[in-house]
């Protein structure tokens, strides 16, 4: 299932305020008419949301029509989700956590990482 964005055009006014009042990241992609699957976006959103935070810290949108920016947010939040609709977020690594814990990484010095399911395994046996 796909949910659809408007066929109408989307309103610019005052895009990046009316954006910056958004929560939920389904009313990103209705307020930008950026169509979407719901399970990639239940299994993404926070990575999806955090990757459109990275590309738009690249933008410089001063002095540019609203028009011009709705168009370039527009398009990174297409891009982002392109990201997770075609890989997983453990593929990409938006966040720190992910990141410092990359199987196909060595650990840092004095940072060992333990998983979780090795510890439970330990105790299952005794």
């Amino acid at each position: 299932m796909n949910c659809s964005a408007d066929s109408r055009s989307i309103d610019v006014t005052d895009i990046l305020a009316r954006l910056k009042r958004l929560s939920a990241a389904e009313e990103f992609f209705s307020v930008l008419g950026v169509s979407y699957d719901p399970k990639v976006l239940n299994v993404s959103r926070l990575h999806i949301m955090k990757r459109v935070g990275q590309y738009l810290a690249e933008e410089d949108f001063s002095g540019l029509p609203d028009q011009v920016i709705a168009a370039r947010v527009r398009a990174t939040l297409e891009r982002a989700y392109e990201d997770f609709a075609i890989s997983s977020p453990l593929t990409h690594r938006v966040f720190k956590v992910l990141k410092d814990h990359d199987p196909n990484k060595p650990a840092a010095p004095g940072h060992t990482f333990v998983p979780f399911d090795s510890v439970l395994k330990r105790f299952g046996r005794e």
